[in-house]
């Protein structure tokens, strides 16, 4: 099984002996050499195989993560960032060994500033945690990628999700950071305003930076207004080319859809397999709608006369919360639903994103090429954004069908990139597809590792993810 070159440089078997013994004697049970807990903060989520840290801190304060990542930067000793352990791409393998940093016991809430419409939390606190803390207030944080990850995480990964057409993504929603950095000093990045020309955005450098430049310790977002009025609605289409082609005139008409998601056929196959449900076997949007309890109703007409363009089966739509979530069943099901269609087998989840003029197209040469190649790959896609994840059923034993599976994903990769799209849209590239960023980012490659090399020079932070040094 191959993965990307570590880069990560030759195991420091003499520091990280004496690291160990250190961080053992400075924090006690709050740091953990057991092979459970290493293996619990490793890569599990896909097929990429595990490379387990040496041991595991769980840091409670900024404080803290500075004092670790100083002993580590003194012994040049690797560190890798933990959240909630949901990112897909090799993101927590420690190729060289290492400390991993469990960020989970910072999930403190710090302050909410109801009339300017922003937060500040710490890194450990998750997605759900935070809205469920700001439900009483009116406010909600909308980026949803699916699991309930960290926030920390979400930042560091530059996530989006199933809001993201309407809301944009943690590059648009992450005003302000504070960052411990290799060299163990916390600096602070932006401010609550919503603007600012003042010198270089630092906090677009570190949000999407994959752990590579520092470790993350709060993080100041944007927040919205809950809306008056939700209705959600799932639509059957003959084919993909009519559903995107339907999509594509909701976004040219500037219709403010919420989530717009797309299920091909393969999918909506296992989904009802797995739940039970009894959609028709075709191409299925669901959608989202937010507004008043008029602009909402009014969006959902909208959409249905554009769908019936575009020779839809039964819109079916709903607004009281219950319905809603029956709707959405299938959509929030879909991972689980992908990997019961293939039972003891594992799965390379993987995504990319195009311009949404090209996506029936790439949707088109990726079922092509799924055909060609006999593989189980069902697809769901943010198509509001020209998005789309791709679920590659594997025997992780079978060298020949991993062998497949990289390959089917190398030409999805290739396919997105010559369609003048990116090879992650929102996943990120960790591990798993530095071979693909170096086709993408081409010559800018050299000034992302010039950054690297200034911000940590020991190539300690997160080594061996999104590109070698």
């Amino acid at each position: 099984m191959v993965l990307a070159d570590a880069g990560a440089g030759l195991r420091n078997e003499t520091g990280i002996a004496v690291v160990l013994g250190i961080l053992k004697q400075r924090f006690g049970e709050s740091f953990q050499t057991g092979e459970a807990f290493r293996a619990q903060h490793t890569h599990t989520t896909t097929y990429i195989p595990g490379q387990l840290p040496d041991g595991v801190a769980f840091p409670e304060t900024a404080g803290e993560i500075s004092e670790i990542v100083r002993i580590c930067s003194e012994h040049r000793v690797p560190i890798i960032p933990f959240g909630a352990g949901t990112s897909l791409e090799g993101h927590l393998n420690a190729p060289n060994g290492g400390i991993s940093v469990d960020t989970s016991r910072m999930n403190r809430i710090l302050k909410v500033n109801t009339e300017d419409l922003d937060c500040v939390v710490e890194p450990g606190v998750t997605r759900e945690e935070l809205n469920t803390y700001l439900r009483d207030t009116g406010l909600f944080f909308p980026i949803d990628p699916g699991a309930n990850a960290s926030i920390g995480g979400m930042a560091s990964t530059r996530a989006s999700g199933t809001n993201a057409v309407r809301y944009g993504t943690m590059r648009e929603n992450v005003l302000a950071l504070t960052v411990v950095t290799a060299d163990g000093k916390e600096i602070h990045t932006g401010t609550r305003a919503r603007k600012s020309s003042a010198g270089y955005d630092l906090t677009r450098l570190f949000v999407g930076s994959e752990g590579t430049l520092g470790i993350i310790t709060s993080i100041a977002l944007r927040l919205y207004g809950i809306p008056q009025k939700i209705t959600a609605g799932v639509c059957p289409f003959p084919s993909i080319d009519n559903a995107v082609n339907a999509v594509i005139m909701t976004i040219q008409m500037g219709l403010p859809v919420a989530r717009i998601e797309l299920l091909d056929t393969a999918m909506v196959r296992g989904v009802n397999a797995y739940g039970g449900l009894d959609y028709p076997e075709m191409p299925l949007l669901f959608l989202e709608f937010h507004g008043t309890d008029a602009f909402a109703e009014e969006q959902a007409v909208t959409f249905g006369e554009i769908a019936t363009e575009f020779d839809a089966g039964e819109f079916l739509w709903a607004s009281e919360p219950e319905e809603r979530n029956r709707l959405w069943k299938a959509r929030h099901n879909a991972y689980f639903a992908g990997m019961a269609m293939r039972p003891g087998c594992t799965n390379i989840t993987t995504d990319v994103c195009v311009p949404i003029s090209r996506l029936t197209e790439c949707i088109h040469e990726t079922h092509r090429d799924i055909e060609e190649s006999g593989l189980l790959a069902p697809i769901a896609g943010h198509v509001g954004d020209g998005n789309f994840h791709t679920m590659v059923m594997i025997d992780p034993n079978d060298p020949e069908e991993v062998r497949q599976g990289e390959a089917f994903v190398a030409r999805l990769n290739e396919r997105a990139l010559s369609m003048e799209g990116t090879c992650t849209g929102e996943h990120g590239v960790g591990q798993g597809k530095q071979t693909s960023l170096r086709t993408e980012a081409g010559e800018s490659l050299d000034v992302m590792r010039a950054i690297k090399r200034v911000l940590d020079p020991d190539n300690i932070m997160n080594p061996g993810k999104i590109f070698s040094i």
